[in-house]
């Protein structure tokens, strides 16, 4: 699978723009601030119906303009053509189509087109909060487990109405057991099962992560990722009665797997705390890297490449190393930004695979 074409209307920086892509590598080379990154955000939202960077979408249509649009034309393995499209309108509910039929649900359209993006905005999976790594864990899943994204979706609503009994009852000083009973159901049928996919996940998952990690750190140095979940010390029924006294306290649910946290270490250590920034670089990279393997052993195909600016902070050694690993058959269509075309047209002079090079300027 792979992107033929793309065209942007309206879209951040953009009037207008159309390219025409290569299947292998493709890389958007200018200076800071002309528009690469949005070029790579226009993609994303064909995979995810969302922007990578700005999850309010009315601000990504371009200033004093009222709409826009994004078309993909992807072809499959099979060479069969999918027209993808999405339309923003001020005010208005996003739409988004697949050869001009609309989704009624956005959450159908995950998986089919699926794409991996390595960004320097990956370091907050290590320094921001934990609702950022369980955001991350479940965009992965969803991408080949539709079953997964329904029960995440249930799952959230019994949430919301649960927290929202409950802060009703301390609002009225009134409280009522049996009216819990419905939403604690759900979260335990739900959750339980977000739960073991998640666990199961990252059994496999890991130790693909640490043989990238090997492999562009140049080092032997152990790395881990800790799932972290109340459920592993609990039934989730007894989690939920324990707490329910707290939560009443609270005015919301103190338990549960929206809790759940990922741990990244190295060499025993957080990352967080002990890591270089090169280290912590390297991590992120081998996290996206992995996810790319894991996503193309389940989906029987390889998913998209974005890589955004990500040669800052890597020494030539270890960005001639990325590069010879992404430009491998193991991946498929690649999609490269970086300010510094000299560096790309060096890199590529000396590899005989098939890339196309595209300077952007500014609109």
């Amino acid at each position: 699978m792979y992107l033929k074409k793309l065209s942007v209307t309206n879209f951040k920086n953009y009037a207008q723009a159309e390219y025409l892509f290569s299947d292998k590598i493709n890389c958007f080379v200018g200076n800071n601030g002309v528009g690469k990154t949005n070029l790579l955000d226009a993609i994303h939202y064909l995979s995810f119906c969302k922007s990578f960077f700005n999850p309010i979408d009315s601000q990504n249509i371009r200033h004093t303009e009222d709409f826009f649009v994004i078309n993909g034309t992807c072809v499959r393995n099979d060479g069969k053509f999918d027209q993808i499209q999405c339309i923003q309108k001020r005010n208005h509910r996003k739409k988004f189509l697949m050869n001009k039929n609309e989704y009624d649900r956005l959450a159908d359209h995950i998986g089919e087109f699926p794409l991996v993006m390595i960004s320097p905005y990956d370091r907050d999976l290590i320094n921001d909060g934990s609702e950022l790594r369980r955001k991350y864990i479940d965009s992965v899943i969803s991408q080949f487990d539709r079953l997964y994204l329904n029960d995440l979706i249930s799952y959230q609503k019994a949430l919301f109405q649960r927290n929202a009994l409950l802060k009703s009852f301390h609002e009225k000083h009134f409280f009522d057991a049996s009216a819990l009973e419905c939403w604690d159901e759900q979260m335990i049928k739900h959750g339980s099962v977000l739960y073991s996919k998640r666990k199961t996940f990252l059994e496999r998952f890991i130790p693909i992560f640490c043989h990238y990690y090997s492999f562009i750190n140049f080092s032997e140095e152990s790395v881990d990722i800790v799932y972290q979940s109340q459920l592993a010390e609990e039934e989730y029924p007894v989690l939920l009665a324990r707490s329910l006294d707290r939560d009443r306290a609270a005015q919301y649910s103190t338990v549960g797997i929206h809790k759940d946290d990922l741990d990244f270490r190295i060499s025993g250590y957080p990352v967080k705390r002990f890591g270089s920034q090169g280290q912590q670089k390297s991590f992120v990279i081998a996290i996206k890297l992995a996810q790319f393997e894991y996503t193309k052993s389940v989906k029987g195909y390889k998913p998209l490449l974005l890589l955004d600016d990500v040669f800052d902070k890597l020494d030539d050694l270890r960005v001639q190393q990325l590069i010879s690993l992404v430009s491998e058959n193991n991946f498929g269509q690649v999609f490269i930004t970086d300010t510094s075309e000299d560096r790309i047209r060096r890199i590529f002079d000396s590899m005989d695979i098939d890339h196309k090079i595209l300077t952007i300027s500014r609109p």
